[in-house]
């Protein structure tokens, strides 16, 4: 994981749920296209609100998503574009209907997500990210009529690549006392986007043993949150060139290359979580899993669709789902426990000068 620190630059960006039509007063650096150009743009945004709370950002996490997105992988359109969804910093205002919750000063992180309809049945359940009408991105979504901003309706969210933030209280989760601040960022990212399905399938059971696809930043935070639940742990990468790091962890590694070592553990495994990106063979992961509980977790945004082998699934009763980050309760949860048992990301710490090198990296 990459944190942008934006007080660490010669330019100051800004960001808030969306931008005020012709608006100015803010900056943001953005992605003018769908080249890695990184750039300085002015843009508005609206005052907080009753429920909103305003941010001074201190860091914001570089996550593949940016990438993904700016360069249209995943269809956007939308430029300038601001990318940065692993916020963290510090309260500046609140609104009166916040004040119970947030208090000026108080150390916050920000996600994904910046709204929700949070009237619908997933959005009562705590399941935001699922709204019937679409949850809001951080960026790269279009800021919706009628939710309290609508200087603002019909333009894009821009990301935390910025100096500031204003969202609605509900998506914003407070730092526990003690955590580093830069810690907070990535872990409202990849933290959240595998502690959902390990709460789900692992959490509070015993003698679990858990796959993880793919040992780059979501996979090593699968490994980590894994371990804090007490699971054994399994990484499948395409070499052994990680088998210290693997260890270090207290995980085994197995090489997908390696048939044979993946066979050897047929029927073995509970939870697969499955973090990479691009397509692959999913067809001998299945093989590990034990029948009838065996699940499956994709998180990787792959475009292209899997081949699933019908009569395996058939014969073992094993299944395959897909996950996407976690509610607001969920992600607030996944702070504390992060917080408690010691998980935090590895961190490279840059300024924003430096971004548009640390995307071409990416």
């Amino acid at each position: 994981q990459v944190s942008l620190p934006p007080h660490h630059l010669p330019t100051h960006i800004f960001y808030n749920m969306a931008s005020v039509v012709g608006g100015k007063g803010s900056f943001m650096l953005a992605a003018p296209d769908k080249e890695y150009k990184m750039a300085k743009f002015e843009i508005g945004r609206p005052a907080p609100g009753p429920e909103d709370v305003a941010i001074d950002i201190v860091y914001c996490g570089m996550c593949h998503s940016d990438l993904h997105t700016v360069n249209g992988d995943w269809g956007n359109d939308k430029y300038p574009l601001a990318p940065g969804h692993e916020v963290a910093g510090v309260v500046r205002a609140v609104g009166e209907k916040a004040a119970s919750k947030f208090k000026v000063g108080d150390h916050v992180s920000v996600g994904c997500m910046v709204l929700s309809c949070m009237a619908c049945g997933m959005c009562d359940q705590g399941f935001e990210q699922h709204c019937a009408k679409g949850m809001c991105g951080t960026y790269g979504a279009t800021f919706p009529e009628g939710m309290g901003h609508d200087d603002c309706h019909g333009t894009p969210t821009q990301g935390g690549y910025s100096t500031d933030i204003t969202v609605h209280q509900r998506f914003a989760f407070k730092v526990p006392e003690g955590m580093p601040l830069e810690v907070a960022g990535p872990l409202c990212c990849a933290g959240i986007t595998t502690y959902s399905p390990l709460s789900r399938h692992v959490k509070g059971k015993k003698d679990q043993h858990v796959g993880v696809v793919g040992f780059g930043g979501l996979g090593m935070m699968a490994v980590k949150i894994a371990k804090a639940m007490g699971a054994k742990v399994t990484i499948f990468s395409r070499s052994n060139a990680k088998k210290g790091e693997a260890a270090a962890l207290g995980a085994e590694l197995v090489a997908t290359s390696e048939p044979e070592a993946v066979g050897a553990l047929a029927r073995s495994v509970d939870t697969i979580i499955d973090t990479v990106s691009d397509f692959h063979d999913i067809g001998l992961l299945i093989s590990t899993l034990k029948p009838v509980t065996g699940t499956l977790v994709l998180l990787g945004g792959v475009p292209k669709p899997y081949e699933l082998p019908a009569f395996s699934l058939l014969f073992t009763g094993t299944r395959v789902e897909g996950s996407a980050i976690g509610g607001c309760d969920l992600t607030q949860e996944m702070l504390e426990f992060c917080h408690a048992n010691k998980v935090a990301p590895d961190l490279e710490i840059i300024s924003a000068k430096e971004a548009e090198a640390a995307l071409h990296k990416l």
